[in-house]
């Protein structure tokens, strides 16, 4: 009983999630990505082959590495794909997997949360998408927005969420010349008030060409009728993260009775700063800028499904104080003040809010697009508030699509062309557009 206890005592005291992951967090935040990497991948660091993967793939993704995001995002993947089967099956069978009980929540394997799981295939995509596997990207979005469907499910409530998952599906859709299934995924985001900037047009311009006439109307009314693209145009797609999203610190109380201190603990996000607001993609050739529009605000989304969540884990954590000063309770009756002592610091040490989070993910995902008439581009993508890049000359082919997929961690901006014919490279420096330090 001795030994049980003092193993308990041991593995209830270890390092957080945030302390055990900081160096590594240090590294990728400063562009250091091998390092960063080889520590997330590092699963005696993590002590979560879920984070491992996600972590290590999200820095992979960051720096360009499509093959090394892909194999790493599918480990993390691989390691909630029964619970995600539950979810698709049984709304009810994911609710009771969730609300498994414990010593404390730090106890049972991290699966992650149910907007990092969304997040997960849609990395998973872009990593297909960066390897020109426009099927497999496909596969990945659409699973994406299922899973987001039965997470609202499951907690009865619509998230402003999705819109990532949302403009990728219609943009496969719109790829695979599925302009229907575009057409509602536009709308998705439209009912939810998400990136308006890109899916009001996106509205107008296939309800013009689908022949939806009443509600063409309509749209052209809210968005403006414009002029529509050529249907040779060539176009660009950016996809960013932009910053860092929130971090989990521990809340709750201790509350001192006659029998022993009540402990009560639960996670809370506390957001970060983010220097940049936004990116411009700039066209050399044409004068054309187009501001990225925020398609999921990774905080707030954050936060709602914590707070969904919320109750749950403040019943278990009251249900554990209870038992645990029932316990403190037996202790003192046998050894007097050296048992309340003890049941006391059992109860302190293992009663932990979960601060397990996937920490590399963006602050908000963004995106913007361009349509460019066919030809050679020199292209420029500006992070507001940070630095800028050209990406380079460019030659587009009539209806082409090109993506461009960038990260902006503090004041750095990393970018990665996808598609088109580079003519010529760009130069191998990054200029500030304003004269800030560097993050962290």
């Amino acid at each position: 009983m001795r030994a049980h206890l003092a193993s308990l005592l041991l593995l209830a005291s270890c390092a957080s999630y945030p302390q055990r992951t900081e160096a590594a967090l240090a590294d990728f935040s400063r562009g250091h990505f091998d390092s960063a990497m080889a520590t997330y991948g590092d699963t005696s660091v993590t002590d979560s082959p879920f984070l491992s993967g996600a972590e290590a793939g999200m820095v992979a993704l960051v720096a360009g590495d499509w093959a090394t995001a892909l194999e790493e995002l599918q480990k993390a993947a691989a390691e909630s794909r029964d619970l995600e089967e539950r979810a698709l099956v049984s709304v009810d069978k994911f609710g009771d997997t969730l609300a498994s009980w414990g010593l404390n929540d730090t106890q049972r394997p991290y699966l992650g949360e149910g907007f990092e799981r969304v997040f997960l295939h849609c990395g998973l995509g872009l990593a297909y998408l960066g390897l020109g596997q426009t099927e497999d990207f496909g596969v990945e979005v659409r699973l994406a927005n299922r899973l987001l469907e039965r997470e609202q499910e499951l907690y009865e409530s619509k998230y402003e969420a999705g819109g990532l998952g949302h403009f990728l599906s219609a943009l496969y859709y719109e790829l695979t010349g599925d302009f229907d299934d575009a057409y509602i995924d536009y709308k998705r985001m439209e009912e939810k008030g998400i990136a308006l900037d890109l899916a009001g047009p996106a509205l107008v311009r296939l309800a013009a060409r689908l022949g939806r006439d009443d509600e063409l109307e309509e749209w052209e009314e809210r968005f403006g009728a414009g002029t529509p693209p050529d249907p040779d145009s060539a176009q660009v797609v950016v996809v960013a993260g932009v910053g860092l999203g929130p971090f989990k610190v521990e809340e709750g109380m201790t509350i001192p009775t006659p029998n022993g201190a009540f402990q009560w603990r639960v996670p809370a996000y506390v957001s970060r700063g983010q220097p940049v607001a936004r990116l411009r993609l700039m066209t050399g050739e044409s004068s054309q800028s187009v501001d990225t529009a925020i398609l999921e605000d990774v905080d707030s989304v954050a936060r709602a499904n914590l707070g969904d969540r919320l109750g749950w884990m403040a019943a278990k954590s009251v249900a554990r104080g209870i038992l645990k000063r029932k316990l403190t309770k037996e202790l003192k009756e046998d050894h007097g003040t050296l048992g309340l002592v003890v049941g006391d610091i059992f109860s302190f040490i293992t009663e932990r809010a979960d601060l397990r989070a996937w920490q590399t993910l963006p602050g908000s995902w963004q995106a913007c697009r361009a349509f460019l008439p066919p030809g050679t581009h020199t292209l420029v993508l500006d992070a507001i508030g940070g630095e800028s890049q050209e990406l380079g000359q460019f030659e587009l082919e009539p209806g082409e699509t090109m993506f461009v997929f960038a990260r902006t961690l503090g004041a750095r901006l990393w970018a990665h062309p996808i598609g088109g014919r580079l003519i010529e490279p760009a130069e191998p420096t990054l200029t500030p557009s304003l004269s800030l330090e560097e993050g962290p």
